[in-house]
Parts: C-alpha cells; sequence; structure tokens
C-alpha cells in the first residue's frame, strides 16, 4: 500500500487530474445513473471548503503578525492590478457587446431577491466586514475572514512575544500541511464533479442561449489570454505568458471544475509556494484577490445586462456603457458578499439601463441554466489572475531588487 501511495503522489498533479478528468467523461456518458461516482467531487469540494477558512484566518494572522518591513510594498501593485484587470474586463465586454450583439428569448421566471442598487451591495459588504469572525470562519465569509484576521494580525504584530509568533507560525504550517493532503484528492474529485456534470446535463445543454454563451466564453479568453498577460508583461517589462500559462494550468483548471474561488484558495497557496514567494505576503494577497479580483463577474454583469437590454429593445450610448462599467467593477468586487454571486448582481446593472426587474430576474434564470460552463470558466479566470498579479507584483519588486526572476 506504501508503495502504491508512493507512486500515486510521484506522479504529477496535472497528469493525475487529466487522468480523473477523462474517466469522469467517459463514466457520465456511459454510465449516467452510477450516481456514487458524484460522491467524490462532493466530499472533495466539501473539505477545500471546509478548510479553506481556518486556513486563510490562521495564515494571514501569522503573516501579519511577524511581517517583514518590505512585504507590504508589494500590495500596492498588486491592488492595483486587481482592479485595473477587473475594469479592463468589463470594457472588453462592453466592446464585445457591441460588435457581436446578442438577444436572448426571456420565459422563465426567478424567485430570488437580488441588490437593485450599489449601495445594496457595499452595504452588504460592510456589513460582512463586522460580522461576527466565529460566524463569518463557519459562514465562509470571506470579507470578514480577512478583515478580522488583518485586525488581530495588527494587533499581535504589536504585543506578541516571539514564543507567540513561533507557535502562529507552526499552526499556519500544520493548516497548510493539511491542506496539502486534501489537494492530493484532486484527481478522485475532479472525476467526480465532471462525471456530475456530463451524467446530468450531457453534451447539448447550452444549445437554445449558444449565441449568450459564446460571447461570455470568448471574453473570457481574451481576458484571461490577452488582457491579463498584457497587464502582467506592461509590469515586469518583460514576456509574462509562461507565468500565464502556469497559472492557468495549475490553478484555473482546478478552479473551473470545484466552480469556488473560495475552495481554491489552497491551490492558489499551494501554487505560489512552488514559485517561492514570501508566504507573509501571498496569504494576504490570495484571499484579497478571491474578494476583489473579479473579471470573470464583470464580464457576466456587463454582458448579460446589455444582452438584457439589446432583447428589450433598449439603446444603450456610449456614455452608459462606460459608466456601467464602472458599476459592473465595482459590483463584481462585491460579489463575494452577496449570495448567489455574480448572477444576482445582473439586475443592480440592468435598473442603470432601464431594464425592469422582471426582465432581469429572468436573465438571472438564464445565467443559472448556463451556469455550468460559465461560472466554471468564471471562477478559472478569477483565481488563476489572483495567482498571476501575486506573483506579478512581487517579481516587479525582486527585478528591482537585481534578483533572478523564473517562472
Amino acid at each position: 500500500m506504501k508503495t502504491l501511495i508512493k507512486k500515486y503522489t510521484e506522479t504529477p498533479l496535472i497528469a493525475r487530474i487529466a487522468i480523473g478528468l477523462v474517466i469522469g467523461i467517459l463514466c457520465g456518458l456511459l454510465f449516467p445513473q452510477a450516481g456514487f461516482l458524484a460522491v467524490f467531487g462532493n466530499v472533495f469540494v466539501g473539505a477545500l471548503k471546509a478548510v479553506a477558512p481556518i486556513l486563510v484566518f490562521v495564515l494571514v494572522i501569522s503573516s501579519i503578525a511577524g511581517a517583514g518591513e518590505g512585504v507590504g510594498k508589494c500590495f500596492k501593485t498588486v491592488t492595483i492590478l486587481y482592479m485595473a484587470s477587473t475594469f479592463l474586463a468589463a470594457v472588453a465586454a462592453v466592446i464585445a457587446s457591441y460588435l457581436f450583439p446578442v438577444t436572448i428569448p426571456l420565459s422563465e421566471a426567478v424567485e430570488q431577491s437580488a441588490p437593485e442598487k450599489l449601495g445594496d451591495v457595499f452595504t452588504t459588504l460592510l456589513n460582512n466586514m463586522v460580522a461576527n469572525p466565529v460566524t463569518s470562519i463557519m459562514n465562509a465569509n470571506y470579507v470578514g475572514i480577512l478583515t478580522w484576521a488583518v485586525i488581530f494580525g495588527l494587533a499581535l504584530r504589536k504585543i506578541a512575544s516571539q514564543a507567540t509568533k513561533s507557535v502562529l507560525n507552526d499552526l499556519s504550517a500544520a493548516v497548510s500541511k493539511a491542506v496539502a493532503w486534501v489537494i492530493q484528492l484532486a484527481p478522485f474529485g475532479i472525476m467526480g464533479l465532471v462525471y456530475s456534470s456530463v451524467s446530468e446535463y450531457g453534451i447539448n445543454i447550452f444549445k437554445d442561449y449558444g449565441k449568450l454563451l459564446l460571447l461570455l466564453v470568448g471574453c473570457m479568453l481574451v481576458v484571461a489570454l490577452i488582457i491579463d498577460p498584457l497587464l502582467a508583461s506592461i509590469c515586469l517589462k518583460r514576456n509574462a505568458y509562461p507565468l500565464v500559462f502556469r497559472c492557468l494550468k495549475e490553478s484555473g483548471i482546478t478552479a473551473f471544475f470545484t466552480r469556488s474561488s473560495a475552495a481554491n484558495i489552497p491551490v492558489n497557496m499551494a501554487l505560489c509556494e512552488k514559485l517561492g514567494l514570501d508566504r507573509e505576503y501571498y496569504s494576504v494577497s490570495i484571499p484579497l484577490g478571491a474578494t476583489i479580483n473579479m473579471d470573470g463577474a464583470a464580464i457576466t454583469i456587463t454582458i448579460m445586462s446589455l444582452a438584457a437590454a439589446f432583447s428589450q429593445g433598449i439603446q444603450v450610448n456610449i456614455f452608459l456603457a462606460i459608466i456601467l462599467s464602472f458599476v459592473a467593477t465595482l459590483g463584481a468586487c462585491g460579489a463575494s458578499g452577496v449570495a448567489g454571486g455574480s448572477l444576482l448582481l445582473i439586475p443592480m446593472a440592468c435598473s442603470l439601463l432601464g431594464v425592469p426587474q422582471d426582465i432581469a430576474m429572468q436573465v438571472v434564470g438564464v445565467g443559472f441554466i448556463i451556469g455550468v460552463v460559465q461560472d466554471s470558466l468564471e471562477t478559472a479566470i478569477n483565481s488563476s489572475g489572483d495567482v498571476l498579479f501575486t506573483a506579478t507584483a512581487e517579481f516587479r519588486k525582486w527585478m528591482k531588487e537585481g534578483k533572478e526572476v523564473k517562472f
């Protein structure tokens, strides 16, 4: 048994995930009634979601409590990159919507509450920031977790002894080790997740909304393969595509199938460690990115709201489209604090364009229908972008210091 486990762990994780992916597809097509296979996916995602809040809370406290003086210099850069990328994603979605306008049949009603104004999003965001820290961990409220972890970390940095900081480091190392064990189960989890999607929906589920889905996917690929690499390359003054592809391969693939930025936080932190980044820095910037680096959400909000407007015959001038880009950017940054994520922020953007609330909620219903691909790809570019810009900010600092940078 030990020999078998050793061979399993020594095989590259990407290769194991690829095997699990193929098995999941084949089983989903050939044995759609074998529901027990879906358990593997549920257990894997459940384990990641369970450990991620504790990981973020412990690592952020430990990192800030023992942070060196130079760590803070990277945060300004990474925050600017996060916000610039999200805004440019919204702009790209506006341009694509004008070049390839899409109208959709609207008939399904969706009965869910959604924020109607941008102020509602920020009210929820502020409430989440001051939520009880224990409740935040239990409910995976990452805005609250990050807020309280920063507060406790700063307090401990002022008053904690070196022995206390050492205990915190040991605790964070233990949590990280537990996460590493969970990540080793990724091939089985991916197999179960792929099986669930293929067995339930088949391969022709998006026929009615194919054009809309194609526009969403196209914009997300443009952001992932052109806009984000361009930002990173400008920042580093060198070709960043090797780093981009590594982030997509080792972070984006897992995020695509888990469809959860929160569940992918441990995966991203493991990749940052492989890249040799400073743990004191990335243990804060990765959770921060999961909160404000929302390229995919900005694209979804923009394209879906414009599709709703076009379907109703509403003319949207360029000035209003620019405002929509800002609204989508700010709304996307608050998506993690709203139940339902980016889809339930569509009515907020639709209200700006004069689309009635009932029509907007039907568009939300369309979003849930195509969500298997839309949400998966959205999560993939969001999560891989977190690592990309985290690494870019620190590599930029290294290059200024004359250190060698290898992707």
